[in-house]
């Protein structure tokens, strides 16, 4: 089998440099990170010798760039159905594929938008492909990746067939894929808990998305029941989800080679799962 790469999203405090250290003290083969403080919408420019000390941990530690999924802010809305605001948002997300680009980092994983009951999903699906367009033609080998969410408020992507329209009109599919997060998975409808409604989910995902689009996979339990549309993630065998799904995913082939990442809520039990996860393969 290929090699599995997972680990957690782990800090990136005093310089994105320390992520791929603090990624390397919990036994991680992967990782994800802000670039930048998530939770605000400026940030100072990366300095060459944060660049240079990032590149040299990342080689240090053995992190390659398919093993590592940058996440974006928060406060990003791809999808805005007011200009000014939209504005914002795809200023923001082209600044991050540009610091991606600095990091030589090959992805960037997002939530895809809200349309906040003011647009139809279809206009608001619309927007966020083309905010993808904007920021892909002004950036080179980083490609955009559309989280599934949980479908919370008026939080869009929740769907296989949303992702797939949002794909669909992207002009370069050679950069644009999705992260498929279990915990939002299965509280947005879809019953990945056993084994056959793995098969189930996934099928439909190849046949809906394709796999070839596959690009990460966020590893968390959930704390709200199945179709819940609430986004709480768990320990992994903690929540309502189970351990199941996730032997599934360490013994299939098709989640190999990509970015296994945990964001469950205790970092304290990173470690742990990584080494629980590793258990599970046959």
């Amino acid at each position: 089998m290929t090699e599995k790469y997972f680990g957690a999203h782990v800090s990136a405090a005093g310089g994105v440099e320390n992520a791929p250290v603090n990624a390397h003290e919990i036994g991680a083969t992967a990782f994800a990170l802000f670039t930048k403080n998530q939770r605000q919408w400026q940030a100072k420019p990366l300095t060459g010798e944060s660049i240079s000390a990032f590149k040299t941990n990342c080689e240090k530690f053995g992190y390659k760039p398919q093993q590592i999924l940058p996440h974006d802010s928060y406060l990003i809305n791809l999808g805005h159905p007011e200009k000014a605001a939209l504005q914002k948002s795809r200023d923001a997300f082209l600044e991050e594929m540009q610091r991606c680009e600095q990091l030589g980092l090959d992805r960037l994983n997002f939530h895809p938008g809200s349309h906040l009951n003011k647009m139809s999903e279809d206009e608001c699906l619309a927007t966020i492909a083309q905010s993808i367009n904007i920021s892909l033609g002004k950036t080179n080998g980083v490609t955009a990746v559309i989280e599934n969410t949980a479908g919370q408020g008026t939080n869009l992507g929740f769907s296989f067939y949303q992702l797939k329209k949002i794909i669909d009109q992207v002009e370069d599919k050679s950069r644009v894929g999705v992260c498929i997060d279990t915990a939002h998975a299965y509280s947005a409808g879809y019953d990945l808990k056993t084994k056959s409604g793995f098969e189930k989910v996934f099928q439909e995902f190849d046949e809906v998305i394709g796999f070839e689009y596959l690009k990460g996979m966020h590893l968390n339990d959930s704390k709200k029941d199945f179709g819940s549309k609430v986004d709480r993630h768990d320990s992994l065998g903690k929540g309502t989800l189970g351990l199941e799904v996730f032997e599934c995913i360490m013994n299939d082939e098709r989640f190999s080679g990509i970015p296994l990442i945990l964001e469950t809520p205790n970092e304290d039990l990173w470690a742990e799962e990584i080494k629980l996860l590793k258990s599970l393969q046959k």
